[in-house]
């Protein structure tokens, strides 16, 4: 049984599922642009389906906002005015909410940023992933390398202070050269945060069919360490797999999903998790997947795909599949905080993997070892085995996440 003293903190994601062309690495739910964006119909959607899931947070506030995609700078700075000023009549929305919005570093959309940024967007996430023409040609990107360049001192002449910057290794005919590179150029632009993924080959997209060929795990394993190394000595801090930040930068967007806090979900595709008092619930809810039949169905319940409520046994692994992320852990009240329930019956699970060198507990913090931070999946494992083994596996974090 779940009991909440308080509920967690409550964020917003906001899917647009457009893009100019479907990268082959993507398994995003998004979809190649029509010939013109229904951006009136769509806004329309959004904000009928933010209407219909109001009644469950009833006096709660949003303590971030994210636009993600697809590419939400396809969209013009007038419908996104709208759409902020709808999230605004709903939510009440506070001044100074952080308000992040994905870009790619199009030409198309750099005319856009200063107006982005004078509709109240106040940190933009680019998706830059090389600074390497041969690379981004590789990936099936849109953009060159000048562009990427470009984009970043625009967005910063246009008033971001906070900006990300997407980077990816392991591409295919990288070196480890290559990949310092990429991030060097990126320190040098000076944005306040760092996203920095591997590549990985998603099922069910154009990669999985025809595979490139990509370092070796050695190579990704060298281009890690060197990232990690590269990223420290610029004053970057690694406080999550493949986040890295220069001092109060973090994502608080982000920062909600890995401490296992409620969001709300609306848009093609979009994934929701919403904790009740009440009920002592936590349900899950993700929206109809096709932008034609979400447009449809929007201002309904048939705008909901399906959703699911939580088991209680299945929640260790949950939570630590997002908090164990974190280079810093969780403090142990915080579990019980946000969960509704008392971690005791998972404590034999962090036994066992604080004597496998994977967690450690300092006081009344629990935190991955460096080791448990490289090797995650055995870490989880531990929490896996503490499972019930016929219970069905849920969506633990929501279809696209900018750290």
């Amino acid at each position: 049984m779940r009991r909440f003293t308080e509920l967690p903190p409550l964020s917003l994601y906001v899917h647009l599922p457009w893009c100019i062309r479907k990268c082959p690495y993507c398994d995003f739910n998004s979809h190649e642009q029509p010939t013109e964006l229904p951006e009136i119909a769509y806004v329309d959607a959004l904000l009928d389906d933010l209407a219909q899931e109001m009644p469950d947070v009833w006096g709660r506030s949003l303590s971030s906002v994210f636009l993600g995609g697809g590419t939400p700078s396809l969209f013009s700075p007038k419908a996104l005015d709208r759409l902020l000023s709808g999230i605004r009549a709903l939510t009440g929305l506070a001044p100074a909410t952080e308000i992040t919005m994905e870009a790619n570093p199009g030409t198309f959309e750099q005319a856009r940023f200063a107006d982005f940024r004078a509709i109240g967007i106040n940190r933009l996430s680019i998706g830059i992933q090389s600074f390497n023409d041969a690379a981004l040609e590789a990936l099936g990107r849109v953009h060159s390398a000048r562009e990427a360049l470009s984009a970043i001192e625009i967005a910063q002449s246009a008033g971001f202070e906070r900006i990300n910057l997407d980077l990816m290794f392991g591409l295919p005919g990288q070196s480890v050269t290559d990949s310092i590179a990429d991030v060097d150029q990126a320190i040098a632009l000076t944005p306040g945060h760092v996203s920095c993924y591997e590549l990985t080959l998603e099922p069910n997209t154009l990669f999985a069919r025809y595979p490139p060929a990509v370092p070796d795990d050695e190579q990704r394993w060298k281009m890690q360490c060197a990232i990690v190394e590269q990223l420290a000595v610029a004053g970057y801090e690694r406080y999550e797999i493949s986040a890295y930040a220069q001092s109060g930068k973090r994502c608080q967007h982000n920062l909600n999903y890995w401490l296992f806090g409620d969001y709300i979900g609306i848009g093609a595709g979009a994934h929701g998790k919403i904790s009740a008092a009440d009920t002592g619930t936590i349900v899950r809810r993700w929206k109809q997947k096709h932008p034609a039949r979400y447009l449809d169905t929007a201002a309904t319940d048939e705008r909901i795909g399906a959703e699911t409520e939580l088991p209680v046994e299945d929640t260790g692994l949950e939570f630590m599949m997002n908090a164990l992320r974190l280079t810093e852990g969780f403090p142990i009240p915080l579990f019980q905080h946000h969960t509704g329930v008392v971690l005791d019956q998972w404590q034999p699970a962090i036994d066992t993997a604080i004597e496998s060198g994977l967690l450690v507990q300092q006081g009344l913090n629990l935190r991955p070892t460096p080791q448990g931070s490289n090797f995650l999946n055995d870490l989880l494992a531990h929490f896996l085995n503490n499972q019930t083994p016929t219970k069905a596996r849920y969506p633990v974090i929501p279809l696209h996440l900018d750290p």
